[in-house]
């Protein structure tokens, strides 16, 4: 395992088809005080991967997935919750923070990537804000990393193969079984390829070995847009099996799991939609899955709703971090909607608005999801706080609860993903002072994060969410101005 500051020329040349990519540490969930741990290795066809060993006692990873050359192992292992802790792998001692019980550093990253050429990026540029959490790590140790969506930027995957040539302009109505059987086989490798060289590169590859991950997909994991593109797109035969390989590919990379395997964090065993909880002393991490059961008209169906309906009754003092792939709160875009469909040429960005929460398309949802934060939120001793990616910026936002609460959002996005203009971030800026109230008497207000001149930072960065005794505090760290004053949630 290299250290974060072997750099290296390109972002594919940081691993090596012949090398072992791993360990990459996954939560499964917090019990007895305990972490449930999986330990992720992707390894050559025949490569013996050493086992992992915890006070002395060996744990033999066991195979997952089998690809053309290389397969996906996994080894399970529990470490304390509550204090420091280490494994061995392959003469090398990895060390967790703990922190579970009290005093404790959670790191929020997402858009790990771009739509285009990002595999051809260099290195150093790409992953510099991966090299920065890196440090922050040696100094403060993280307890956690949260994935917060777009993990990899799988847009390419469907070039290459006739089917999925310029997908999704270009649909084929009846693909032969033998094309679809070829397709498929394609999709695997190339998500595999993409996901490797992700968990390879060193600045990444280092934390991951010693922060668990918890992660929930977006969007750019299947395809930019997934959920929100036509009808005749995503249910063609092509589309499918496009979700199916996106889907077995989050589970084995993301979960470090597969189909009948999925771990008890997870709603729904059978991965219907996936959801998960996590809970642990005067802490629930919350993930419903925005894109499993998407369409044009809704963001869940029943199975998500279900799951947020069950979170909303169940009793969990403490702090509530909602993961919403999508800001949960933000300005009146519907007013966008209808200019893009006044405009010829803008009506290509159509499906990214249709994608938000604050869509026309999903406004009735969204008033849903909201009754159910302030439901969560009702209830004595429980805070809930929202924490999202997928907008390429930074920003803050409130909403009023009642009782003396506030309904935080924090965005933090991308660690990868160049930022966008600065121009977009101010026009996002004047259109949030028309304000918002999908809930009446909650109104909703972007709020400056404390440091930046306007409501969107347009700067590469991530969060750092920090609990001291019981109180919690958010920083974001940016590429150029630095970290932001603490936010006191």
């Amino acid at each position: 395992m290299q250290t974060p500051e072997t750099l290296v020329p390109s972002f594919m040349s940081s691993h090596s088809s012949g090398s072992i990519t791993g360990p990459v540490l996954i939560l499964d969930g917090i019990s007895g005080g305990q972490m449930q741990l999986a330990a992720l290795f992707i390894a050559p066809k025949g490569r013996l991967v050493p086992p992992v060993a915890v006070k002395g006692r060996e744990i033999l990873p066991s195979l997952l997935a089998d690809y053309e050359e290389r397969c996906v192992l996994r080894a399970r292992f529990a470490l304390p919750a509550d204090a420091a802790s280490a494994y061995e792998w392959n003469g090398q001692t990895f060390e967790t923070a703990g922190g579970f019980g009290g005093g404790m550093r959670i790191a929020f990253a997402s858009c790990n990537g771009e739509e285009h050429g990002d595999m051809e990026r260099d290195a150093a540029e790409r992953n510099a804000m991966w090299a920065r959490m890196g440090a922050e790590h040696r100094d403060r140790p993280f307890s956690l990393l949260l994935h917060g969506g777009d993990q990899i930027y799988a847009d390419e995957v469907t070039e290459g193969h006739e089917l999925s040539r310029n997908w999704p302009g270009r649909v084929p109505r009846d693909p032969s079984r033998e094309d679809l059987a070829s397709l498929r086989a394609h999709l695997r490798e190339r998500f595999l390829e993409r996901y490797q060289a992700v968990c390879s590169v060193p600045e990444f590859a280092w934390l991951a070995a010693r922060v668990p991950s918890l992660m929930q997909w977006d969007d750019h994991d299947i395809c930019d847009g997934w959920g929100s593109l036509r009808r005749s797109s995503t249910y063609s035969p092509v589309g499918q099996a496009l979700f199916a390989a996106a889907r077995e590919a989050a589970l084995l990379f993301q979960h470090g799991c597969c189909d009948g395997d999925l771990p008890a964090r997870f709603s729904d065993p059978e991965g219907t939609h996936l959801g998960w909880r996590v809970e642990a002393p005067g802490l629930r991490l919350l993930a419903p899955d925005l894109r499993s059961e998407r369409s044009r008209r809704r963001v869940m169906a029943r199975g998500g709703w279900q799951m947020m309906k069950a979170e909303a009754e169940r009793q969990a003092p403490g702090r509530t971090f909602l993961v919403s792939s999508v800001p949960l709160l933000g300005p009146r875009l519907s007013l966008l909607e209808l200019l893009m469909v006044l405009i010829p040429k803008m009506q290509k960005y159509e499906d990214d608005l249709r994608d938000q929460w604050q869509s026309r398309a999903h406004r009735a949802s969204w008033r849903r999801m909201l009754r159910l934060v302030c439901a969560m939120a009702a209830k004595e001793g429980q805070q809930v706080t929202a924490v999202s990616g997928e907008i390429h910026l930074a920003a803050r936002g409130e909403m009023a609860l009642g009782s003396g609460k506030m309904l935080h959002q924090l965005v933090a996005s991308g660690i990868a993903h160049r930022a966008p203009p600065k121009a977009w971030a101010r026009a996002l800026g004047l259109l949030s002072w028309l304000g918002d109230a999908p809930l009446k008497g909650h109104p909703i207000r972007i709020r400056k994060i404390p440091g930046q001149a306007g409501r969107y930072a347009a700067e590469r960065n991530y969060l750092i969410l920090e609990r001291s005794d019981t109180a919690w505090s958010a920083v974001w760290d940016f590429e150029t101005s630095g970290k932001s004053e603490p936010l006191v949630l």
